[in-house]
Formats: structure tokens, sequence, C-alpha cells
């Protein structure tokens, strides 16, 4: 079920019209489709970039891969350069990603555009930096501080913009006391504000009552739905920042039955000839001619329908190139989809 089509978009002009017309309005300025981040009041673009792909291999306490394979880290460089000149201001990463390393390489590449940005990251497991596995949890008190401290070092910065509870499944009778040291890093200004990475909007809910509490971080896409969750941001003013908006990569469009992922690859298991994958790829295939009518690509549609379901959604696309950085950042030229995408879509998913 869809929460609610966006009504009162006006689409952005595209980038080779960037500028207003008035000069004098926004001299040199790029004007690029935003949204706020929830009860923050904080504007960001409204497509932000998630950075556990550039933070390269690592792998889980069992030995299994939690990375997206090797990268170049001078093309994610160039990749989020290339985004910082489209116009995205929000950046999510964590410190786990790469065990450190996203955090190091986003810290480096934003360089002296900082202030200008909304940095999320997230906390509340354990390892060792360069270790490339991390081995356990950590929600104490003193664990939090420790990993909020250490967060800021690898950003070069002396504050985080969003800090999010990176455990979804965690005790909910214990999450208020995560909630309350969260709420005394606010009062030290290391944090502005505070979120909860989890699909359960129970456990969203006891962070949503929080004074500082602004985010949710959940999966959602076109063929993974949690409308309970959307009413929740909606209910209790909370930016929805989704991850997997792009299905972990099913719905560019990229992969065939043929395709095969490398073993250091969290989706290495993916079996795109049967099984769910493969029935992904032909639904999507159902939905291209929709999806794509305007110009979109399919990644591009993928984002567009986000932002048509609801006003408080912010998705974070993953990234390793500049190539994918270009097409999902061009998902903004084009903004949310119409009313009439949205119900074809529903229609031919429930035929």
């Amino acid at each position: 079920m869809i929460t609610g089509h966006v009504g009162d978009y006006h689409r952005p002009r595209c980038k080779l019209c960037m500028l207003s017309e008035s000069d004098d309005e926004y001299p040199g300025e790029l004007v690029v489709f935003t949204r706020t981040l929830g009860r923050s009041g904080l504007e960001v673009s409204a497509l932000g970039l998630g950075t556990w792909a550039i933070g390269g291999p690592f792998t889980d306490p069992q030995g299994q891969p939690n990375g997206w394979g090797q990268v170049d880290s001078a093309e994610s460089v160039r990749a989020i350069h290339r985004a910082l000149d489209s116009g995205v201001t929000f950046w999510d990463t964590a410190d786990v990603y790469g065990t450190g390393h996203s955090e190091k390489l986003l810290g480096l590449a934003l360089g002296g555009r900082r202030q200008h940005l909304v940095i999320a990251t997230k906390f509340g497991r354990v390892f060792e930096e360069g270790s490339r596995q991390y081995t356990g949890f950590d929600a104490s008190p003193l664990g939090i501080v420790r990993a909020c401290e250490a967060s800021l070092r690898r950003l070069n910065t002396d504050v985080i913009d969003l800090y999010q509870f990176h455990l979804g499944d965690y005790d909910p009778q214990r999450a208020l006391e995560v909630r309350e040291t969260l709420e005394d890093l606010v009062c030290a200004g290391k944090i502005r504000y505070y979120g909860w990475s989890t699909d359960d909007p129970q456990r969203a809910r006891i962070f949503a009552e929080g004074e500082h509490c602004t985010a949710v971080q959940f999966r959602l896409s076109l063929f993974e739905r949690n409308d309970a969750m959307l009413a929740l941001c909606a209910e209790h003013n909370l930016a929805a920042i989704i991850r997997g908006p792009l299905g972990r990569g099913l719905l560019t469009g990229k992969f065939t039955a043929d395709s095969r992922l490398p073993a250091d690859d969290v989706r290495h298991d993916w079996d795109f000839s049967a099984g769910e994958q493969a029935a992904q790829i032909a639904r999507l295939e159902h939905l291209r001619a929709v999806l794509t009518r305007d110009g979109r690509s399919l990644a591009q549609a993928a984002l567009g329908w986000l932002w048509a379901v609801s006003a408080f959604t912010v998705p974070i696309p993953g990234f390793k190139t500049v190539a994918q950085v270009e097409d999902n950042v061009g998902a903004l030229d084009y903004g949310p989809l119409s009313e009439r995408q949205v119900a074809e879509i529903e229609a031919l998913l429930a035929g």
C-alpha cells in the first residue's frame, strides 16, 4: 500500500540550465531538488549517497563477506567530487564500513566543503581499524562515546550532523539508555541529531520520542515495502533515510541470468538464473516501459518512485564509480514519478 503521492513537487531545471534567470538571485549556484531532514529543519539534497560500497571488503564475526568487493579509492574520491559538484549535500556512512576506511575516505574527499554538507554516520559494531573484520557489538554508554570520538577523528570534523544506531534488532528494553546517551552527546556538542537504522517501527518509535531524533533509516524499494515505517515518519516528522533504494543493484537493470559476483561481495551467493533474484529481474523487465517512459534510466525511476510515495524519503544509493554517481544524481533532474506512473506500477505488480 502506498502512503500517498507528493503533489506539490516543482521539477528542478535540468543541469544544463541550472543558473537562475536572475543571476542576482542565485549567482552561479546549482538549483537542486531538496528535502528537509525531519524535524531538524536541515535542508539536504533529496538524494544522498551511501558509502558502504567504497569502504572495500570486510567480514563479519563469522568471517563472511560484509562489504561490496574490491574498490579503487582514487575513483571513489573522484566520484565523491562529482557528486559534490552536482549538488549532493547529504552523505551517509558508518564506522564499520571497511572497518573505518569509508569514514576516512569521506573525510579526506569532502575537505574544505564540510561546512556546506550534512554527514550521517553509524555506531554499534566493534572492530579494529585496518582489521577488515568486525568482531562484535557495543551499545554501552562508554562504547557509544568512544565510537563517536573515533568517527569524529576519521571524518575530520568537529560534529556529526546525524548519528545513527546501527544495531537494527537491539533489545527495545535497553534502547532508552542508548537514546539518553545520544542526548548527552548532543548536549556535549559532539552530534547534532540522531536516529536508528532499523526496519522495525516499534523500535524506531522509542527513538522518535527523543527530543533530537530526526530520522530513521530503513529498507524500502519498488520490490521491498515498509508502509508502517513511512507512516511513523509522517506521524513524528522524521526523515526516512532509505537504504537499499536500488535493491542492492537489482533495480539498475545491469544484472542478467549469467551475472556472477566475487567471493568478497556481500551479495556473492545471489543466483541470477533462479530464485528471488531471477524473479526480480523478470519483474523489473515487466515494469521497464512505465519506468523509463519519460527518459529516465531504471535507477533514476526507482529513485523517483521513492520520492513519489512519501514527502519524507531521502534515498541513499551506493556507488563505486563516477558513472554510477552520474546516473544516480541524474534522478534529481526528473524528481518524483508522476501519479499516473505510480498507479500503473502498482497495477502491474498486482496483476
